[in-house]
């Protein structure tokens, strides 16, 4: 089968395919083929070479949090920051397999897939890991428009100005219609 790269026009078989522009800086990635091709099919030889030598593929340091690691939500687009949540190794575990954002609630002491009463999921398109390997960034494709329960894009919807919070953004659904409280 032959790909194409939508922004170059390269022509490859599927077959180990991936372009040859640097992938931190090719902003069609998440909808070129090739480098989706060329991405999983490197994932899979080092998941395959990792379980062959009986390790994990990633490791992060849930032991310097007792048990639980900041997450921060970023819209993959924009840039901007949607929300600050928590993961614990069973969030981490859920959020590689199935390439949605799942976080830990404190306040509920549970598991929890962003999105699943709102339907306004996450879509993981990158995580970064920090240096320390005890913090992760979730760049996400946000779905429905708003991160924050209370029907913001972001959680970050308040600026500090003097001695209150101004609003910066306007919500884009109401909380009592979405979480019928």
């Amino acid at each position: 089968m032959q790909l194409v790269c939508e922004k170059y026009s390269e022509k490859m078989d599927s077959e180990g395919a991936c372009c040859q522009h640097p992938l931190e800086y090719c902003k069609f990635r998440t909808s070129c083929m090739i480098h989706f091709i060329g991405q999983e099919k490197g994932r899979q030889e080092r998941q395959d070479k990792a379980e062959g030598q009986g390790e994990k593929m990633i490791n992060l340091r849930f032991d310097k949090g007792d048990g639980l690691l900041p997450a921060i939500a970023q819209d993959y687009s924009s840039g901007q920051v949607l929300m600050l949540a928590y993961i614990n190794e069973e969030a981490w575990q859920k959020t590689l397999e199935t390439g949605k954002a799942h976080y830990w609630s404190r306040s509920r002491n549970k598991l929890w897939l962003k999105g699943e009463s709102s339907n306004h999921l996450q879509l993981i398109k990158e995580i970064l890991v920090d240096c320390d390997e005890d913090t992760v960034v979730f760049r996400v494709e946000q779905l429905g428009g708003a991160a924050c329960h209370k029907g913001y894009p972001s959680c970050f919807f308040r600026t500090v100005s003097g001695d209150e919070f101004m609003k910066n953004q306007q919500p884009v659904f109401d909380p009592q219609e979405v979480y019928n409280k």
